[in-house]
């Protein structure tokens, strides 16, 4: 799931095999991805997420991608730039048998590896924009130097669904980092065979987000990064495993309470806070923010304006202005917008960026949990 709105350059740091693995993000300018989301509203194109006839979420847009990072497939190693994404399970990048949907993305090509297993199992996908397809094949990945043997992943052949975003973005596939459950054909995904074939020490990955150009952010793969935050880490049970849903206990703005007991799902893929759109509709008038586009709100940045106060497991997770709100000169984009999800999996709330940012997130695998705690940004 990746409605995105920053880019983030991800650099491999490698290291040694059953190591904590750990990758350095950097985070694009505000001009520059709040000036994308005015030209597109221009153009008329909404932004906003939707969901299938199933209740699973879907994305009509993947421009400004925000997570991606190296990794490599076969032998020798094909590199590729995929999105580190806790919404989706699967692996996916474009093949060397794609039309012309795939632009000039890095191709995956199984001639060129001895490494390369044939599978041929379809692989078919709809996003909110349309349809991806391709075909299922196996080999050895590389991540943080680390080889992953027999991935199966999928080799995208039409790619026409993703629109111009994708033909001209920057990232040439997704790595998802949610449960199994959600892969198209209920494959191994990627971090369960990270975990299976012991490349790392725990069944656990963390994200740290850096709020500056300067403060690069961090992914861990296998454990988590004590010195990335302060205080002691809050664990909250998971609703379902399958994406990384939790139970919202409400989200408490000047006074009034929202989504009391609504599912919320913590997913790296959304740059955003989102929710229902009416309840994200009440919110941003209540603090006066305006509509410009379909679900999406600007608002006055030198405006007095009240803190957002998450309840999550009786722990009370604060947002202020500075947090959710994106600067760019005197507009100021509100963090937040409408997303309808209908039951059984909606009303849904998603977590992005926006939230993670302010707290380090422990994704824990094998206790089905996930753990926030204040990152610290002075590190």
């Amino acid at each position: 799931m990746a409605f995105a709105v920053r880019i983030l350059v991800l650099i491999v740091v490698l290291v040694s095999v059953s190591a904590v693995v750990k990758f350095t993000l950097q985070k694009k300018d505000n001009h520059e991805f709040v000036s994308g989301i005015l030209e597109r509203a221009k153009a008329g194109r909404s932004l906003s997420l939707s969901a299938g006839s199933d209740g699973n979420i879907v994305i009509n847009d993947y421009e400004n991608s925000q997570y991606y990072g190296q990794i490599s497939l076969g032998t020798p190693g094909q590199k590729f730039n995929v999105i580190f994404d806790t919404g989706s399970a699967d692996l996916w990048v474009a093949s060397s048998n794609c039309d012309s949907s795939c632009g000039t993305h890095a191709e995956y090509d199984a001639t060129k590896s001895s490494t390369y297993v044939a599978n041929g199992q379809a692989f078919n996908i709809t996003y909110g924009s349309g349809p991806v397809g391709g075909y299922e094949s196996q080999d050895t990945l590389t991540l943080g130097g680390l080889g992953v043997k027999s991935q199966i992943f999928a080799e995208v052949t039409n790619a026409a669904g993703l629109g111009a975003a994708y033909k001209l973005g920057k990232f040439d596939g997704i790595l998802g980092l949610a449960f199994p459950v959600l892969s198209v054909n209920k494959v191994a995904t990627v971090f369960q065979n990270v975990w299976d074939q012991k490349v790392v020490p725990n069944n656990e990955f963390a994200f740290y987000l850096g709020n500056s150009a300067r403060d690069f952010g961090e992914l861990t793969l296998g454990g988590y990064d004590s010195t990335r935050f302060t205080g002691d880490l809050t664990w909250v049970p998971l609703k379902a495993a399958t994406y990384w849903e939790i139970t919202l206990g409400s989200l408490n703005v000047l006074g009034t309470q929202y989504g009391a007991g609504n599912n919320a799902i913590v997913d790296s893929g959304t740059s955003l806070l989102t929710g229902p759109s009416d309840v994200v509709k009440s919110i941003a008038k209540a603090i006066g923010a305006k509509q410009f586009i379909a679900g999406e709100y600007l608002v006055d940045c030198t405006a007095s304006l009240p803190n957002f106060d998450f309840v999550i497991n009786g722990a009370t997770y604060t947002l202020t202005s500075a947090d959710y709100l994106i600067p760019d000169g005197d507009i100021c984009l509100l963090g937040m917008m409408g997303l309808d999800v209908p039951r059984p999996t909606g009303p849904l709330w998603i977590l992005g960026d926006i939230f993670m940012r302010k707290y380090y997130t422990v994704f824990d695998v094998a206790n089905t949990r996930v753990g926030f705690a204040l990152a610290n940004h002075s590190s």
